[in-house]
């Protein structure tokens, strides 16, 4: 009894170590196991060692690039940290999968793998370079927007992302072109429901070419909204009210109505008519009116230009007042800077007016009243005639 288990653990054990064998020898997909071990150690040790190998390739380039003063290239060493510790990686799996004895349609599917790594690669070092080129992109910002040269740079990188993804599915087999087709007609049906959107899309790419205003800006948009500009994007443009309330502002509005911009004027306008009292003499109002011109000819708060000339005149007669007109424009567009200034000349007109013993008129209204006789009136009596 006791020999006939042992004779079937020995057959078993025998079975177990021919099986063992046999999979040790032809491994998986009829590759031996120990080339498999041999090449999982190859891939892992590039692997491991990756961040040694990208800091020295970055090292050497770093040593060549510092004797520049150019800014591109010392961008372009801080991007390509990121791909150099990939390209390791890339490089063991090729030459792990190159050890492998493996039979044709097995090395057809390694070939794509390594392909489609080497692909990845490509296309993640043009993604990371398009960031060291924004720096020539943004010397054209003097003439486009800079939320143009952003939009412009996120553009490019979807391009690449679209473009790497398309190529590894070729690689696979995978027919793109009907896929694109069908998506065009999609895109098709999609574009008559979402009108809205495009024109929104295309207005504020309009604006950013025209730069009709920027970030900053403070605008009025004719019965929407006035603030400050704080975001453009696609779709819509962020106002921020002077009452800290945030205005989402449809892009194609700003096509549709008209737009100022008081930040790109050139001065501020003050402009007042003084009401004088009508008791004030001829040469009051020459004093007056010479030396609140005197004032602001000297003060070179207020701009002397064709575009901003000042003017000091009586120009009307109200029903309560000569009115005088003062008109001049500031050298500042600064809000609080323009309340400043706009001030001190009210209270140095105030003074001079003032001191001409003169005075502010205000509304008011004159009733005449006349006397009548002392005699008494006679009353007329139709009875009286009769008699």
């Amino acid at each position: 009894m006791l020999v006939s288990i042992n004779i079937s653990l020995m057959e078993t054990f025998n079975s177990f170590t021919y099986l063992f064998l046999d999979v040790w020898n032809n491994g998986v997909f009829g590759i031996n196991a120990t080339d498999i071990i041999v090449s999982l150690v190859i891939f892992l040790l590039f692997y491991l060692l990756r961040r040694l190998i990208a800091r020295f390739i970055l090292n050497r380039l770093s040593r060549i690039v510092s004797k520049t003063s150019n800014q591109i290239d010392d961008a372009v060493i801080e991007v390509l940290d990121g791909p150099l510790k990939f390209l390791p990686v890339v490089l063991g799996f090729f030459i792990a999968s190159s050890y492998l004895d493996v039979s044709d349609n097995n090395q057809d599917f390694l070939d794509l793998l390594n392909r489609s790594l080497i692909t990845i690669f490509i296309f993640w070092l043009l993604h990371q370079l398009i960031i060291p080129f924004s720096f020539v992109i943004k010397n054209f910002e003097s003439k486009i927007s800079k939320p143009l040269v952003d939009w412009t740079l996120k553009g490019l990188k979807i391009l690449v992302i679209v473009l790497g993804a398309v190529a590894i599915l070729e690689l696979w087999g995978i027919r793109v072109g009907p896929v694109i087709a069908g998506l065009g007609l999609f895109g098709v049906a999609v574009a008559l429901g979402a009108q809205d959107l495009f024109k929104n899309l295309i207005s504020g790419i309009m604006i950013l070419m025209e730069k009709r205003f920027t970030v900053g800006d403070v605008i009025l948009v004719s019965g929407e909204v006035e603030g400050v500009v704080e975001q453009i994007g696609f779709r819509s443009t962020l106002v921020r009210r002077f009452d800290s309330t945030p205005v989402m502002v449809p892009n194609y509005k700003f096509a549709e109505q008209s737009v100022t911009n008081y930040t790109r004027r050139h001065h501020r306008r003050i402009r007042w008519l003084i009401g004088l009292e009508y008791r004030t003499s001829i040469d009051q109002l020459k004093n007056i009116r010479d030396e609140i011109n005197n004032l602001i000819e000297k003060d070179d708060n207020f701009a002397k230009n064709q575009n901003a000339s000042f003017y000091v005149r009586i120009d009307s007669f109200s029903d309560s007042s000569i009115d005088m007109l003062v008109q001049t424009f500031t050298v500042t567009n600064e809000w609080a800077e323009f309340l400043k200034i706009k001030e001190n000349l009210a209270v140095k007109i105030i003074e001079i007016v003032e001191n001409n013993e003169a005075g502010f008129a205000f509304p008011s209204q004159s009733l005449y009243v006349e006397k009548l006789s002392d005699e008494k009136t006679e009353i007329f009596n139709p009875q009286s005639t009769k008699k």
